[in-house]
């Protein structure tokens, strides 16, 4: 299991998901959720923005821990480390991706979101999970009750999609939640306004809330 990356991601707590649409738009947007608190981000590949944001970012935001998202395939892992992102997400398992991270020796959070996956994710000792769409298949409640099974080999879950700043206090309270992602303070209206006061906003009170978890956020 990776310790460091389970470390990370509870000091994380909330995690913003963002899709850019410009590249240019990455620098301001991390400095925007920085100034509110949170200095972590997955940048997905859904965009052909994508890479090319992971390197901006990691070239001239070094302190911004900045990953990379709905990564599919090994080649994009590849793209992904060479633009300098820290860690690798995926909507489900792959093992080419697992063994392409384990190359390049980045952390790796596959999607999981039954007992077989999780199962599955175990077999390649990953034990922190990605638990994606969230609100769809059920939130909080299902993450408590698919987690059940696995305290005792230490399972963590990323709950992720649909999640709004309403939801973070009810899911960082549960003891199996290392960190959630969400898009609330990165919206597409947000960005297309680049409307970074907002953005700010929004991310302090997210980092608030994260602060409020039972036993803070060094779990």
């Amino acid at each position: 299991m990776d310790t460091d990356f389970l470390r990370f991601l509870v000091q994380a707590a909330v995690m913003p998901v963002v899709s850019l649409p410009d590249d240019r738009l990455a620098v301001p947007l991390v400095d925007a959720l920085a100034a509110g608190g949170l200095t972590a981000v997955e940048i997905t590949f859904r965009t052909d923005a994508a890479e090319r944001a992971i390197e901006r970012i990691a070239s001239e935001r070094s302190e911004i821990a900045v990953g990379a998202g709905t990564v599919l395939t090994a080649e994009t892992v590849r793209r992904a480390s060479n633009a300098g992102a820290r860690f690798v997400v995926s909507p489900g398992f792959s093992s080419s991706v697992d063994e392409a991270c384990l190359a390049a020796g980045l952390p790796y959070l596959p999607g999981a979101v039954t007992a077989t996956e999780i199962m599955t994710c175990l077999e390649h000792d990953r034990r922190i999970v990605k638990f994606f769409p969230a609100k769809s298949l059920g939130g909080v409640g299902t993450v408590k009750s698919l987690a059940a099974p696995f305290v005792s080999v230490g399972v963590r879950f990323v709950p992720t999609g649909g999640i709004g700043a309403d939801d973070v206090a009810a899911y960082l309270a549960e003891a199996a939640v290392a960190c959630i992602g969400g898009s609330w303070m990165v919206t597409e209206r947000l960005l297309a306004a680049q409307d970074w006061p907002a953005v700010t906003e929004l991310s302090k009170a997210a980092a608030q809330a994260a602060r409020s978890r039972p036993g803070g956020v060094t779990r």
